[in-house]
């Protein structure tokens, strides 16, 4: 009986300790943390991880927006560009220009504001360099008179144009000032679809304004340069921060505060944002900087090929039965892909090693070249994998390097010129052509020529383009030089200048 009655108290006392350890247990693990269920465990460490001891909340540091906004804002500026009335209405008329009607609306109704006063537009800029260069847009500055440069603590600067490149819509900009802020080139190459980017900028006139979002794409075409230059590149990152009128020429940073794009259109029917910008990737900025500032126009390294995104449908016809890559539908003659052994029919899956998936993907990789760069190519030809390098050529044909002189050419004529664009080339039915963009006192002027003219042949010889222009200009001749061309309503013309 002794022995039962030990036993029952054993189990009693056993079953009160147990108690009080599993009523200990729960006030530990479960009363003093708030939670009962696996779901609020959950809420529970995250609600750790997110607030400090103060409540307060917080992210992890590798999710922090603030250092990358305090690097980036001091080096992000305000470009104002200014315009005289006969420039107006080609620079703010949106049912001319679709590129500006795309990136800014229809914010003047569809009408051209009235030309009777100068006029002025905004974007912005980054500082590339403490000595104060600063890549910007093309269509920012595109025709400005004057371009009036504003940092964050409100010193203003007239900046000086060192460059243009409608091809990628890029401009580099200078500004006469030393041991400015700078944004540090990052590299976009590294960029991840769904990594956190800010864009950093000045909407609607709004100074030092920060945007969040992810990264939705990369090497995105959407056809917004085409139609303005034969050899566009559009290869854009696409992100989901806001970006509005005056981000264009912005900053798209990521969480270190290093420059991974150029923030340069949005897609929205109304001009204001409305779930997508794109900007411009710095592995094409640094490029295009690069050669602007030693050469004044970029060095566009080609290969010589037409080119088509690979779909089923055009497997299916042409018999391929892997979707990577690009397919090549034409080869050049006498061209870099020519040369280096490439036939129509074949697929390019990589440059340089790097997997190419679209178009725009291969266009990217091509333009971060120069004329005499020799790149390795990986393509498939048949059921064959084939490796090849090419040396890419200039718009003429060779390797040498093109250096436009546009001041020398501009005081010693008195004019601006541009490349014909390619709608205007269409409509007037020609191959080529320079267009005078803006006359100053000077030689063209003198002879009669008008603004708009576009010169067609030289001394009897075609001009295609300003590279050809400048080469012509400076070769050694006897007498004068006779200019003949066509203006856009389609007038035939010819002037003669001494030398």
């Amino acid at each position: 009986m002794m022995k039962m009655n030990k036993s029952i108290l054993t189990l009693l006392l056993a079953a009160i300790v147990g108690g009080a350890v599993a009523l200990g247990g729960y006030k530990v693990f479960f009363e003093e943390k708030g939670y009962e269920t696996f779901e609020k465990s959950q809420r529970y460490f995250l609600s750790n991880y997110l607030s400090d001891t103060s409540g307060s909340s917080k992210l992890p540091e590798s999710l922090s927006f603030v250092m990358a906004a305090d690097l980036t804002r001091p080096a992000v500026v305000h470009v104002k560009t200014f315009f005289s009335p006969k420039d107006i209405g080609q620079q703010f008329n949106p049912q001319m220009d679709p590129f500006l009607r795309d990136f800014f609306g229809d914010g003047f109704g569809g009408q051209i504001p009235p030309q009777t006063e100068p006029k002025e537009a905004s974007g912005s800029g980054v500082i590339i360099s403490q000595d104060g260069y600063i890549v910007t847009n093309y269509h920012v500055i595109e025709n400005a008179d004057k371009i009036e440069v504003i940092l964050e603590d409100k010193r203003s600067y007239t900046a000086k144009l060192i460059g243009k490149d409608p091809s990628t819509d890029l401009a580099l900009l200078k500004v006469g000032e030393s041991n400015l802020p700078f944004v540090k080139l990052g590299d976009s190459d590294k960029l991840k679809i769904g990594e956190w980017v800010l864009a950093v900028g000045n909407p609607y006139d709004l100074t030092s304004t920060v945007t969040a979002g992810i990264v939705s794409a990369k090497t995105r075409n959407i056809n917004i340069l085409r139609g303005k230059e034969n050899f566009a590149i559009e290869s854009f990152i696409q992100t989901d921060a806001a970006v509005n009128p005056g981000n264009s020429g912005g900053a798209l940073v990521n969480l270190k505060g290093e420059l991974v794009g150029v923030n340069t259109a949005i897609a929205s029917p109304t001009g204001s944002f409305s779930g997508y910008s794109f900007a411009v990737p710095v592995g094409i900025v640094k490029k295009v900087m690069d050669d602007l500032l030693k050469y004044g126009e970029v060095q566009r390294g080609l290969l010589g090929i037409s080119i088509q995104d690979l779909t089923s449908d055009l497997a299916k016809e042409k018999d391929i039965k892997d979707l990577n890559g690009v397919y090549v539908g034409g080869v050049n003659e006498k061209g870099a892909a020519e040369e280096a052994g490439i036939k129509t029919g074949d697929v390019i899956l990589k440059i340089d090693g790097h997997d190419i998936s679209n178009t725009s993907a291969l266009q990217e990789a091509i333009g971060r070249h120069r004329p005499g760069d020799k790149v390795g190519i990986t393509l498939l030809r048949g059921d064959k994998t084939l490796e090849l390098v090419a040396t890419l050529k200039n718009k003429m044909g060779n390797t040498d390097v093109v250096k436009f002189d546009d001041k020398k050419i501009s005081e010693s004529l008195g004019a601006e010129f541009a490349d014909v664009e390619a709608g205007e080339k269409k409509k007037l039915k020609l191959q080529g052509g320079v267009k005078v963009i803006k006359l100053k006192e000077g030689k063209l002027r003198s002879a009669g020529m008008k603004e708009g003219f576009i010169i067609t042949q030289i001394n009897k010889v075609k001009v295609k383009n300003l590279d050809e222009l400048a080469i012509l200009l400076e070769k050694p001749r006897k007498g004068g030089v006779l200019f003949e061309g066509v203006y856009p309503n389609g007038q035939n013309e010819f002037y003669a200048i001494g030398n």
